[in-house]
């Protein structure tokens, strides 16, 4: 990569003020000054700004978020903060939310750069299974888990919602967990059984749950464990 476009990222700034900064002799490369604006990095390169080493990225990246309420999952909003406020890494402004949450709804959210590995998430046909821990404003009625087992019809949806788990843990807190990802499925299900949803917070995402030591807004690099879990389906392997 020219150094040129390196700073630029790195640093969120134009391609021109990055040719300044190079120029003003404010870059090292390797412990020497370069001036060279189209000077050609390499991954074992060293490169420093103003006494701050500059990461390169060689790869992507993943992260797990605890996202707090008052924040959007986009990386850019004018009307309402971004969960990439939180995010303190290079070029965070590439990272996506591999499934979003509302604004109102708390909990675990996968930031990434890796669309094909967001995708495994997302997309219907891969049925990846998420986990929500749901606060009720009314005591759940006894045949509401046999109804979201058999599926639920949404409001201007023509068909059942797939067959949900319900546990409950009080009359008025409960854990449901869903393998599709229609919009606003949590608190539409519970309005379809004459219930609605007080507060809402996403404990899994597959097999990778939220860490406990994670305050609101904290997040931590996926482990290699975490981030091979959302691997192709079973049912698409043996395809």
């Amino acid at each position: 990569m020219r150094l040129d476009k390196f700073i630029s990222q790195q640093l969120e700034i134009s391609r021109a003020i990055a040719h300044r900064e190079i120029r003003g002799q404010r870059v090292t490369v390797n412990g020497e000054i370069v001036r060279d604006t189209a000077f050609k990095l390499l991954p074992d390169h060293e490169v420093v700004y103003d006494g701050n080493v500059l990461q390169m990225q060689t790869g992507p990246r993943y992260f797990m978020l605890n996202k707090p309420q008052g924040y959007v999952c986009s990386t850019d909003d004018p009307d309402h903060p971004t969960i990439i406020y939180f995010i303190e890494e290079p070029m965070s402004f590439k990272l996506h939310a591999a499934g979003r949450l509302d604004i109102d709804t708390t909990g675990l959210v996968l930031l990434t750069d890796d669309g094909q590995w967001s995708h495994r998430i997302t997309s219907p046909r891969h049925h990846c299974e998420k986990t929500y821990r749901v606060t009720l404003e009314s005591p759940i009625s006894d045949d509401t888990a046999a109804q979201f087992t058999a599926g639920v019809q949404l409001h201007n949806e023509k068909s059942l919602t797939k067959p949900a788990q319900l546990e409950v843990i009080t009359p008025t807190d409960v854990r449901l967990t869903l393998s599709e990802g229609r919009y606003h499925q949590v608190k539409r299900m519970f309005a379809a059984v004459g219930n609605r949803v007080i507060e809402l917070h996403r404990e899994r995402i597959g097999d990778i749950v939220l860490d406990d030591d994670l305050e609101p807004g904290e997040y931590r690099a996926l482990t290699e464990e975490e981030i091979a879990s959302i691997g192709v389906p079973k049912e698409l392997q043996t395809r």
